[in-house]
């Protein structure tokens, strides 16, 4: 039998707050925590609500996730976030030891791949899990905030 509770299943958690963010007028990032299929922490971008670089949706995460579980070790959880996480998200995950980090849009000028940060060497890593979702949101958030200025 199949798992519904797959990478795509997810993503799809992690997309919802993207949207939640998009709402809030937060570049729309959204990231969920799973442990043993049990959604533990979900987050999006707060960078302008509480006017903190580091509020992104990877970070509130990984507080919210460490807060549940009752310590700063991530090994046995997944990361979904809908866009490839930035160098600051990359290395706070290499200091929570997440084992997997799923991602949907690739961040070609940002993202740890170009800028080479490296991760925790068990985080194992897959890409473009809903990517044309996760980047047409993005897109339409860049598309109306121009229009908007």
């Amino acid at each position: 039998m199949m798992n519904p509770f797959d990478d795509t299943y997810f993503m799809r958690k992690a997309l919802d707050e993207a949207f939640v963010a998009f709402d809030k007028g937060e570049v729309p990032v959204g990231a969920v925590i799973v442990f043993k299929n049990q959604l533990i922490a979900r987050a999006h971008n707060l960078t302008e609500t509480l006017n903190d670089v580091t509020a992104h949706a990877e970070m509130q995460a990984f507080t919210s996730a460490s807060d549940f579980l009752g310590g700063k070790y991530l090994k046995d959880c997944t990361l979904y976030v809908t866009l490839e996480p930035c160098q600051m998200c990359a290395g706070a995950s290499y200091w929570t030891q997440i084992g997997k980090i799923v991602f949907g849009a690739s961040e070609p000028q940002r993202g740890f791949e170009k800028l080479g940060t490296t991760l925790h060497p068990k985080t194992k890593v897959v890409k473009g899990i809903l990517e044309e979702e996760c980047s047409r949101l993005l897109k339409r958030f860049f598309i109306e905030k121009r229009n908007l200025n």
